[in-house]
């Protein structure tokens, strides 16, 4: 499981002032991207393949908590998830995107 953050400002949101489709699924490809990199073996990293993602709100302020889990680890594929949460400068919580991605484990080469 990974946790991380993408607290508000203008350059993450879209048009009416709620965070931006596109940095939900950033934040939602990170936390899924670094899940899937705990079960890869040393000398590997993970590539996202695809993913498929439902966007349930968009909320200003506050921030975006994004939670990767890996669902099935696999040599040739890793599937994984992520929820992400939008949490206020008050503290509620609101749901605000779901996705489920294919990562490929590839040598690293740096």
């Amino acid at each position: 499981m990974v946790e991380i953050w993408l607290p508000y400002s203008d350059k993450v949101t879209q048009q009416q002032d709620g965070f931006h489709g596109g940095a939900m699924g950033a934040v939602a490809d990170i936390a899924g991207g670094y899940a899937g990199l705990t079960v890869t073996p040393e000398g590997m990293e993970v590539v996202t393949a695809e993913y498929k993602i439902n966007f349930l709100g968009s909320y200003q302020g506050g921030g975006l908590r994004a939670i990767g889990r890996v669902v099935k680890p696999g040599k040739r594929l890793i599937i994984a998830t992520a929820e992400v949460t939008h949490v206020g400068d008050d503290g509620q919580e609101g749901p605000c995107a779901l996705m489920q991605q294919t990562l490929v484990p590839v040598l690293k080469t740096y």
